[in-house]
């Protein structure tokens, strides 16, 4: 990261879903994301509100639940990098009203999108090939025992 790009702080809330089971499981799990975006360099937590789990309708044992957090940030590049991170449902710019970049902060800014999109588009090749090797030798055991 750029150390121009530290201009201005931001505040944004987010939210953040959670379903599964068991409902104790979900408050455990969004208390976790919350201690671990505390953590994140340059992110503060400023408020959070975990709501209670509800049981999903015609799905039997199936909680939902959501958390309300609102951080501040040091630069506008830790909010897409917590986007890419914790995969919020919304997020919403709280303060300034507008934001100034120049042209190569927002530069930074997209390249670090981009770096991130890579990595993702990386991991997702590597996890289609294994499925694949997976898929062959599933096949491969499956017309030994037919024989």
């Amino acid at each position: 990261m750029s150390s121009d790009i530290k201009e201005q702080k931001i505040s944004a809330m987010m939210i953040i879903e959670a379903m599964g089971r068991p409902k104790e499981h979900l408050t455990e799990t969004l208390e976790d994301i919350s201690q671990k975006i505390a953590e994140e360099k340059d992110v503060k937590v400023v408020e959070k509100k975990i709501h209670e789990a509800t049981e999903v309708k015609d799905k039997k044992d199936l909680f939902s639940t959501f958390m309300e957090i609102e951080v501040e940030v040091e630069s506008a590049l830790q909010l897409p990098m917590l986007m890419f991170k914790y995969m919020p449902a919304h997020i919403e710019v709280l303060e300034p009203e507008n934001i100034k970049l120049t042209n190569g902060q927002f530069g930074d800014m997209l390249t670090q999108i981009t770096r991130t999109l890579h990595k993702y588009d990386e991991l997702a090749r590597v996890i289609q090939m294994e499925k694949g090797i997976l898929e062959n030798q599933l096949r491969a055991v499956l017309e030994k025992q037919k024989k």
